[in-house]
C-alpha cells in the first residue's frame, strides 16, 4: 500500500476517532463545577492505536463536545489540554510491538496529570473561578481519569484493538 493511502487512513480513522470522544465525553455526570466523562478512555486508547497523531481527534472531539454542551469558556483550554494528552500518550505508547501493563499504566497516569493540572490552571485563573474553587473539581477530575485509565488497560489488549493499532503502527 502506498504512503498516501495510509496517510489517508488514518486522517479517516481519525476523524472517526474523533467523533467517538466526543460521544464519550458527552457521556457525562454533571459536578459542582463541569462534569466527569469517558472521553479520556478514548483518548488513551486513540493514543494507543494512533501514537502521536492522536492530538488531533483529542482535541477536536474534546473541544466540540465543549461547544455542544453549552461550555465555550472550555473550548480553547480543552483543545490544548486534550490534544497534549493525546500527544504525549501517543509518543509513550508508539513504539514496540507489545507495550507492557505497567507502560500503559504510566502512560496514562502521566496523560491524566495533564488533564488534571490543565484544567486546574485554567479554573484557577482570576477571570475564571479562583484556586480555591478550582481546588473543588480536582477529586471529580480524578476519577475521571482514574476511571480512564481502568477502561483503556484491559480494552489495549483486545485483539481487534491490537490489529487496528498494528494498521497505523
Amino acid at each position: 500500500m502506498s504512503n498516501n493511502v495510509t496517510k489517508l487512513r488514518k486522517l479517516a480513522f481519525a476523524g472517526l476517532i474523533a467523533a467517538f470522544v466526543f460521544v464519550g465525553t458527552q457521556l457525562r455526570i454533571p459536578t459542582a463545577i463541569g462534569y466527569i466523562n469517558l472521553g479520556d478512555a478514548v483518548i488513551l486508547i486513540a493514543s494507543f492505536i494512533l501514537g502521536p497523531f492522536a492530538l488531533l481527534p483529542a482535541a477536536i472531539g474534546s473541544a466540540l463536545s465543549d461547544l455542544i454542551a453549552g461550555y465555550a469558556q472550555y473550548i480553547i483550554p480543552t483543545f490544548i489540554i486534550k490534544g497534549a494528552m493525546g500527544y504525549v500518550a501517543g509518543l509513550l505508547l508508539r513504539k514496540g510491538d507489545e507495550i507492557k501493563i505497567s507502560r500503559k499504566l504510566l502512560t496514562g497516569v502521566i496523560a491524566e496529570v495533564i488533564m488534571i493540572a490543565g484544567y486546574f490552571i485554567f479554573e484557577s485563573l482570576p477571570f475564571m473561578y479562583g484556586w480555591q474553587a478550582a481546588a473543588g473539581s480536582l477529586f471529580f477530575n480524578l476519577i475521571q481519569g482514574v476511571a480512564a485509565i481502568v477502561i483503556f488497560i484491559p480494552v489495549s489488549v483486545i485483539p481487534a484493538v491490537k490489529k487496528i493499532r498494528g494498521t497505523f503502527s
